[in-house]
């Protein structure tokens, strides 16, 4: 099966579509205030409306409030919701949307454990912890780690990168992956050839 691949924190129009030229299945736009990445609603609007069918729009929280989500749902044509902190089942599956949850994979965390709480979500998105941000960090953790099968499909994020990625899929296996600082030139800003890079090494396999 094919590993799709999610380029995430694009806050550019020229970037959304190297992302589709190289053929991305998906693009992440960052609601958390807090992240470099981070984009208005105007701009998220502007670059959803920009892309082609078949290439989901995913939108990413981090512990928001559910008023929160619902003005992005109201101004901008999200499919897929993304939920990056420690929000609950109840409150992820509250708007009628599908969505994914990530974990960040501290000393200790199960995603099994995880997996069987969020069973509901369309993926599981296991990610490096880090105690200064939420996701884009470019560290990896231990892909051993991961289970076999976590009765959800996977979504491999942390430190992905063009060099590394091939070896990420043909030891993990995911059903996707997902990257942000593993194609960027600056943070927000991503690089067309690194695009292209990464999206060889994933093809690779």
């Amino acid at each position: 099966m094919r590993t799709r691949v999610k380029i995430c924190g694009i806050t550019r129009a020229e970037d959304a579509q190297a992302a589709v030229r190289h053929g991305a299945d998906a693009i992440g736009l960052v609601f958390y205030p807090d992240s470099p990445r981070a984009v208005d609603l105007d701009t998220a609007r502007v670059l959803a409306q920009s892309l082609p069918a078949f290439v989901t729009v995913t939108a990413l929280f981090v512990d928001p409030a559910p008023e929160q989500v619902r003005a992005v749902l109201e101004a901008v044509p999200v499919d897929l919701l993304q939920f990056h902190g420690n929000e609950p089942p109840e409150l992820c599956g509250a708007f009628g949307r599908r969505y994914i949850k990530a974990l960040a994979m501290g000393e200790g965390v199960d995603p099994a454990a995880a997996a069987r709480r969020y069973a509901p979500a369309a993926g599981l998105l296991l990610d490096a912890f880090s105690e200064a941000a939420r996701g884009g960090t470019g560290t990896r953790f231990d892909w051993a780690r991961v289970p076999a099968d976590l009765g959800l499909p996977l979504i491999l994020a942390g430190g992905l990168t063009p060099d590394n990625v091939a070896a990420a899929v043909r030891t993990v296996r995911p059903y996707a992956v997902d990257v942000s600082s593993g194609v960027e030139r600056a943070k927000g800003l991503k690089d067309e050839d690194k695009i292209k890079a990464f999206m060889r090494g994933v093809a690779s396999v």
